[in-house]
């Protein structure tokens, strides 16, 4: 069973986030909090599986109360954040404090669903309708120092399958380019994510475009 926190300021939002939730055998909403204060408290008491995390709210902004969460407790939740803004610096803020997750509330249902299933499964997942802005953030980003060290720890195809990781390939996928089983990807991905002391994918999208070792627009 997924234990889920919800952390919205509105209570219809609320209540609408545990009325979807409800309809899941294997997702159960644990406790709500309607700012990023009681967001924090909660999550650290309750240790739900999952927050679903606002942006905009009182007392704690979604994006501070991330950041609180991860380096109080990095263990105690995984953060997916719901909001109506796609605003560029948002998202990728969200990102850098080690959101895991990123949706907007306009997104279906089912697609919110996913998102708790993958998340809490130890993966990451960024909403379709804002990929592209988080990428282009990247490309403004100032150019990259020197490669970290901990890189060279990494085998020419874990380097090759985090770079197809960066690009938003799937382990299908990256198992289709390469010509080997998704099993074999799946390795590949926990090790280079152990090597790089990194938590899951959206993290290894994060490092591998402020390293340089991707840049948008390649091939």
């Amino acid at each position: 069973m997924i234990r889920v926190l919800i952390a919205d300021d509105q209570a219809m939002v609320r209540a609408g986030l545990r009325l979807i939730l409800a309809a899941e055998d294997d997702i159960t909403v644990v406790g709500e909090a309607a700012d990023g204060l009681e967001a924090v408290a909660t999550a650290l008491r309750l240790r739900p599986d999952v927050t679903l995390m606002d942006i905009r709210m009182p007392r704690l902004d979604g994006i501070a109360a991330t950041r609180r969460l991860v380096s109080e407790q990095p263990a105690a939740t995984r953060v997916v954040v719901l909001t109506t803004f796609d605003v560029d610096s948002y998202v990728y803020d969200a990102l850098r404090t080690g959101a895991s997750g990123f949706l907007l509330k306009s997104a279906p249902p089912e697609q919110l669903v996913q998102a708790i299933r993958v998340v809490a499964a130890g993966a990451g997942l960024i909403d379709p309708a804002v990929t592209r802005r988080v990428i282009e953030e990247f490309a403004r980003a100032p150019a990259p120092g020197p490669t970290p060290p901990e890189v060279s720890r990494l085998t020419e195809r874990e380097l090759e399958v985090l770079r197809h990781v960066a690009r938003g390939l799937s382990n299908a996928e990256i198992a289709a380019s390469l010509v080997v089983s998704e099993a074999t990807v799946k390795t590949h991905v926990a090790r280079l994510l152990a090597k790089l002391g990194l938590r899951d994918r959206v993290q290894a999208v994060v490092y591998a475009y402020e390293r340089g070792l991707v840049r948008p627009g390649q091939a």
